[in-house]
């Protein structure tokens, strides 16, 4: 078996150097730190506990994997658990050496002291099965030039692990992070005044970065400090259209798939219970429960006002979603509290589904207006019906350049064969949305819309209280 799995790096690099000059360290900051390439941070490492289906089945539980391959007689272990097997706990490894923490050091000594994750990278070679014994050695893969990124000045590290089952390579892990000084502070030994950016005056910003009503109250001469700026687009490709669809029309939709009838969110081109491509959709009732949660404090970004919540509700379909949950303050947000669905508006383009506390009158405090649900069915009627069977009928983008409102797509009943009726009193034409076969194309919804964000207000981060 073999296998690649990556995840992105956490800044964007721009490439260069420091504006006003080498930190402190010496202009041969970036030969000395060159010269731990290639040299051991781990040498003869050995997990703490073989491959065990105790660790296999809680890692399944948290990751909501059901995969059958994890469980029974032969399971394999999966194998994103890689690195899960190679964690020495807060004890850590008796095999580690200290050239890794030596190269940590130099960089802390030349005031690049704040660090980030940024990415990791994991080949598969063999699968692991339990009571495989675990031996693995790491090296300082590659330091990089100096690079500026959005969170500052710093130099990326990369390390790689590779890992071994009874002897034989099973995969390998990369794992970098960057070493920086923080953009908003000068670096260690640097004379002069702090960040310009931290004692100029506000800026008022163009009209095009900020949403349409921040904007008319600059036009008009308001004091509005800084305005805030556009919130992130959600990414909208071929394999979530219809759910963004959904989302246009206040529906909340989920994927079915048709030969096994699993549920499933977020959308995926193929179930991962029985490996069937063909899929249909049933529409959410829009009650739930918060199943975890995380309250937002930092970083700050110009289009949020943290402190915020952002929750994994678990529906009462029985799958889970991330977002918002308002209508109640962040420090009042609790698991298995009662929330329900509705639509909030941010501006002229974005409108997206959050939760409202169902035991709370909310504190008016949550921004957008909010649109109450009202499923509309084939002919006015306000059933709910799954749709399609997951034939070939392809999706049409929506309207011309991706415009609101025009030619809405509603789910066909089982009742109905497929006919374009008109819906409510709006005279819009209702479209089949059915899962499409192997062959149909699937197109985005609109066009420029940009490649970032997605429901929540910011990142989730496990089942806890408030984050930090």
């Amino acid at each position: 078996m073999s296998g690649r799995a990556a995840g992105g790096e956490g800044a964007a690099v721009r490439g260069g150097a420091l504006h006003d000059g080498a930190v402190s360290g010496g202009d041969d900051l970036p030969a000395r730190l060159k010269g731990y390439e290639g040299r051991a941070a781990t040498v003869g490492g050995v997990g703490k506990d073989p491959v065990n289906a105790p660790m296999i089945r809680h890692w399944c539980e948290a990751m909501g994997d059901t995969n059958p391959a994890y469980d029974g007689p032969d399971a394999v272990a999966p194998p994103t658990m890689l690195q899960a097997w190679t964690m020495g706990g807060l004890g850590g490894h008796p095999g580690r050496s200290g050239v890794y923490d030596e190269l940590l050091r130099l960089l802390d000594g030349a005031g690049y002291t704040s660090v980030v994750a940024t990415d990791c990278e994991q080949e598969y070679l063999r699968p692991l099965r339990p009571g495989d014994r675990i031996t693995f050695d790491a090296v300082i893969e590659s330091v990089s030039e100096r690079k500026t990124t959005k969170l500052g000045t710093g130099f990326f590290i990369t390390t790689r692990m590779d890992i071994r089952a009874g002897g034989e390579l099973a995969g390998t892990h990369r794992f970098r992070i960057l070493k920086y000084v923080p953009a908003h502070r000068n670096p260690k030994g640097r004379a002069g005044a702090r960040d310009a950016s931290r004692t100029a005056e506000p800026r008022t910003p163009e009209p095009s970065t900020v949403e349409p009503n921040a904007a008319e109250a600059i036009s008009a001469g308001a004091n509005t400090g800084e305005a805030k700026r556009r919130r992130p687009r959600p990414v909208i490709n071929r394999d979530n259209a219809g759910f963004w669809e959904g989302v246009e029309r206040h529906r909340l939709l989920i994927q079915r798939c048709t030969a096994c009838g699993t549920l499933r969110f977020p959308w995926l081109p193929g179930c991962g219970a029985c490996g069937s491509p063909d899929w249909d959709t049933v529409e959410s009732g829009g009650e739930g429960t918060v199943y975890s949660y995380v309250v937002m404090h930092h970083p700050p970004f110009p289009a949020f006002d943290p402190p915020y919540a952002v929750g994994l509700i678990e529906l009462a379909e029985g799958v889970r979603i991330v977002s918002n949950v308002v209508g109640v303050p962040h420090d009042q947000v609790r698991i298995g509290l009662p929330v329900r669905l509705e639509f909030q508006r941010y501006d002229e383009e974005l409108e997206l589904p959050v939760f409202r506390a169902a035991d709370g009158s909310g504190d008016g405090s949550d921004p957008g207006t909010s649109a109450a649900r009202e499923p509309v069915g084939i002919g006015g009627s306000a059933a709910r019906e799954p749709v399609g069977s997951g034939g070939s009928a392809a999706r049409e983008p929506l309207g011309s350049g991706g415009s609101r409102g025009s030619a809405a797509r509603e789910p066909v009943s089982s009742r109905s064969s497929a006919a374009r009726e008109p819906v409510g009193s709006s005279g819009s034409a209702a479209r089949e949305l059915r899962g499409p076969a192997r062959s149909a194309a699937r197109e985005p919804v609109g066009s420029g819309v940009s490649a970032s964000s997605g429901l929540s207000d910011g990142p989730f981060a496990g089942r806890s209280g408030e984050g930090s």
